[in-house]
């Protein structure tokens, strides 16, 4: 190499080459949808902010819901309050439900003690002031049964009945049809519609032969 050569190469060095730059990574779509400022970006479209009217309306629909919360407590405080006022009055009429009965016995009770009263300190006609007595308590006591809504059965001559009768007999008669109620040992009441002693009875049937 000859010595103009060596003076160009020292005095003009070779000039770099240029080096590319890297291009920056792409953003996937979940990404920019998760960075609003990515997706402005990318050219993403962003969510819109709420409106007032909006806005307001969730305000109306959550105070109606607040009303309605607390209109169902109320509800449901009143019903328990029900339940138990219900509960006990029904106690209370179970505990007195005879009182009404018992009210329109006692004075059945007091002629009672008159009577016997009477019959002790009468000299002559002891037997004649207690039967008299006696009767009495059994008028007031009948009717005040009866009052209450106690029926008395009278089977006599009745045909038999097993749904108010109960046979504890047969014995024949020529008198009284066979199948009817010969005669009545003890009398059988109802409360109105629901039984609650059947009449004990004894039933007639045909003679023999």
């Amino acid at each position: 190499m000859s010595a103009k050569q060596n003076w160009w190469k020292t005095n003009n060095p070779p000039e770099s080459l240029p080096v590319a730059e890297p291009d920056p990574p792409a953003e996937t779509p979940s990404a920019a949808a998760a960075n609003p400022m990515a997706a402005a970006k990318t050219g993403a479209p962003a969510e819109a902010p709420l409106t007032p009217q909006q806005i307001e309306e969730l305000q109306q629909k959550a105070a109606k819901a607040d009303e309605h919360w607390d209109r169902l407590l109320r509800t449901t405080a009143d019903l328990e309050n029900f339940k138990k006022r219900a509960a006990r009055e029904r106690q209370e009429a179970i505990k007195f439900a005879n009182a009404s009965l018992l009210e329109k016995l006692i004075p059945a009770l007091d002629n009672f003690d008159m009577a016997l009263a009477a019959a002790n300190n009468a000299e002559g006609h002891s037997m004649e002031s207690l039967k008299t007595g006696i009767a009495m308590v059994y008028t007031q006591l009948k009717a005040a049964l009866t009052e209450s809504g106690l029926e008395e059965i009278d089977a006599t001559n009745q045909p038999f009945d097993p749904n108010v009768h109960e046979a504890v007999s047969h014995q024949e008669s020529a008198e009284v049809p066979e199948g009817h109620v010969l005669q009545q040992l003890r009398k059988g009441y109802k409360l109105r519609e629901r039984l609650i002693r059947p009449a004990t009875v004894i039933v007639a049937r045909k003679p023999a032969g």
